[in-house]
């Protein structure tokens, strides 16, 4: 079922979003310090791109360079990814078979804005604490 929704989520958006990540990145690694950003931008296009059976993470070791890399972020890039996948929502959710796809499209919106420190994981290998957040084990 994973492989049917992935199929048609590419269909029907995922390739352009991802689009937008590759593009993101690649702007990113114009400058040295970027990098990271790029990184980020481009792991992130992979989870856009085929998304069912995945899900992100937070990275247990991500620190104080985390947190200034995802205001840096929200400024450059993601505040128009954020808006792309809202606008993205919207449109699919036009459709009854499209709902669960604008649905999908929303929840990736938290990780178009503060990607990093993050990591993207297959279903099967997080677990969730007591306050519901997911982990990796």
């Amino acid at each position: 079922m994973r492989t049917i929704g992935n199929v048609l989520w590419l269909v029907l958006a995922g390739w352009w979003l991802a689009l937008g990540y590759v593009v993101a990145g690649v702007i990113s690694f114009v400058l040295i310090i970027t990098i990271p950003f790029g990184i980020a931008s481009f792991r992130i296009a992979g989870f856009v791109l085929w998304p069912f059976g995945r899900t992100v993470v937070w990275k247990p070791q991500a620190g104080v360079g985390s947190v200034i890399g995802n205001v840096l972020w929200i400024i450059f890039f993601g505040w128009e990814l954020a808006v792309g996948h809202v606008i993205a929502g919207l449109l699919l959710c036009v459709t009854i078979i499209g709902i669960p796809f604008g649905l999908a499209c929303w929840k990736m919106v938290p990780i178009s804005l503060l990607p990093l420190g993050r990591d993207v994981v297959p279903v099967d290998a997080v677990t969730r604490d007591p306050y519901g957040v997911p982990v990796r084990h």
